[in-house]
């Protein structure tokens, strides 16, 4: 995933967590801030070490990363902070995929919803 698409800094984090909005299902919480002027979306991905060593926790971001490419024309253009919960570990790239379209549409994110 490019730079530009990253949330890296901790500043940026903690404006997402204090002036965003969230919404959360079993496998994830979503926190959603509206940036003014942004081009395109941005993601930060907070993974505990409670969920499994870093090769797991690595597995379960590059299953978030990869929803969010290949869905960024449905993703509106703010910023997002993706924390992972324990159930994520056991599922496979559908499961993921089909948990976080349901957050982002809980979320009321997504431009047009697939089925």
């Amino acid at each position: 995933m490019k730079k530009e698409y990253r949330i890296k800094k901790n500043q940026d984090f903690q404006t997402v967590f204090q002036s965003g909005k969230s919404s959360a299902n079993r496998q994830f919480v979503v926190y959603v801030l509206e940036r003014e002027g942004q081009e395109h979306f941005r993601i930060g991905l907070s993974v505990s070490k409670k969920l499994g060593n870093a090769v797991t926790r690595n597995r379960i971001k590059r299953l978030i990363r990869q929803f969010f490419l290949e869905h960024k024309t449905l993703v509106q253009e703010k910023d997002y902070v993706v924390i992972a919960r324990k159930p994520v570990v056991d599922m496979e790239y559908e499961e993921v995929k089909k948990s976080l379209f349901h957050v982002l549409k809980v979320a009321k994110v997504l431009k047009k919803v697939p089925k």
